[in-house]
């Protein structure tokens, strides 16, 4: 039996671990054309890219009198100048050149973030660079394989990402959030099952021989023009710490054997989530849809979108009001029932990770005061 204590799971607890990797972009608004200024767990980043297309992230203080360098210009291959006195920082943030002294201070420096570039996304580590390990980057193979097609968009949630992450677990919000799109009765009727590692929760849902929502009776039309009748629907969603979520979707035609592996007789989407804390009230949502059938159809590709869209519209209008409530009830400690056993253990996946930063501070504090 899943044990569904409240550890963890507290509307007070909204902290984010540093040492994990965040998306800070899509690729394509990572350019030389202008600085970008993001701020990922707490911190605030100028991001851009050197003359050979790899991407950089700075931190957006100058060493000197802390002016944004997002404010500033790209120099030469890979440096950044500050708007305000003129400073130039290299890609490593070390100072090259300052105003009107040929000495440059050694301690002229501002952080340089690890960044990776993968699944379409520029990834950055804001935590401990020397922990920086890329293959911890959660699979998302889905973004850019010949095999998939699709697209997705940003929305600037105001609310916590660890709200985004429960919401995502439990879909049963669809029968009464989404009920005009892809919600049904048998969402909270369905039985799941939920597993999970030191770094993975997944929840699985199985729905047989039922009607098909109207999102995905259009879609199972675009594979197989004028279906009708039963469908089999799965919903299969993997976590991935800190905040990553693929969630495995469709539908195929009733008892062909979809359960069983065998998808053939339908279609087959990955709704890809990957939540980035701004701080603790606000958060950068990253999402898109890939599908595997009409993969050269960009009509497909922008009627997905929009539509998945107008469905995650409805989501933020409810965690912007739950965030709000949050505020307004400090004191309120978060119940919990069957359905939320997935965002459980993601919460306390990262409050294990939260934990085991904080004590690595107090064991380094400890060290420092001794010596």
């Amino acid at each position: 039996m899943t044990d569904l204590s409240p550890s963890g799971a507290t509307a007070k607890n909204m902290a984010y671990p540093l040492n994990a990797w965040y998306v800070a972009a899509w690729d394509h608004e990572v350019g030389r054309s202008q600085i970008l200024s993001r701020t990922i767990a707490g911190k605030p980043m100028a991001i851009y890219r050197t003359t050979d297309g790899r991407p950089v992230a700075l931190a957006d203080a100058c060493w000197h009198r802390l002016a944004p360098l997002s404010m500033g210009k790209l120099i030469g291959a890979d440096g950044i100048q500050c708007p305000y006195h003129g400073l130039q920082f290299n890609s490593a943030g070390r100072c090259t050149k300052m105003p009107a002294q040929e000495t440059i201070n050694p301690s002229a420096m501002v952080s340089s973030f690890p960044v990776v570039e993968r699944y379409r996304y520029v990834w950055v580590w804001p935590g401990d660079p020397t922990q920086a390990d890329p293959s911890l980057i959660p699979d998302m193979f889905q973004m850019d394989s010949p095999e998939w097609a699709g697209d997705g968009q940003t929305i600037d949630v105001r609310a916590n990402y660890q709200l985004v992450l429960d919401n995502l677990m439990d879909l049963t919000h669809e029968e009464f959030v989404h009920s005009s799109s892809i919600g049904q009765d048998e969402l909270s009727e369905s039985d799941f099952v939920v597993t999970h590692t030191d770094r993975t929760v997944t929840v699985s849902r199985w729905m047989h021989d039922i009607d098909a929502p109207p999102f995905w009776l259009k879609n199972m039309r675009d594979k197989f023009p004028g279906f009708e009748g039963k469908v089999d629907r799965w919903q299969i969603i993997e976590f991935e710490v800190p905040s990553t979520i693929r969630i495995d979707v469709g539908v195929a035609k009733a008892g062909t054997g979809a359960p069983e592996g065998d998808r053939s007789q339908g279609v087959n989407g990955f709704v890809m989530n990957t939540i980035s804390p701004v701080d603790e009230r606000t958060a950068l949502y990253f999402w898109a849809f890939m599908r595997n059938y009409c993969l050269d159809s960009q009509l497909i590709t922008t009627q997905l979108r929009e539509g998945v869209h107008g469905v995650f519209g409805e989501d933020e209008e409810m965690l912007t009001a739950q965030q709000q409530a949050i505020e307004a009830n400090p004191d309120h400690e978060f119940y919990n029932l069957n359905i939320d056993a997935g965002g459980m253990w993601v919460r306390r996946l990262i409050q294990r990770m939260v934990e085991a930063e904080r004590s690595m501070t107090a064991d380094a504090a400890v060290v420092g005061a001794v010596r």
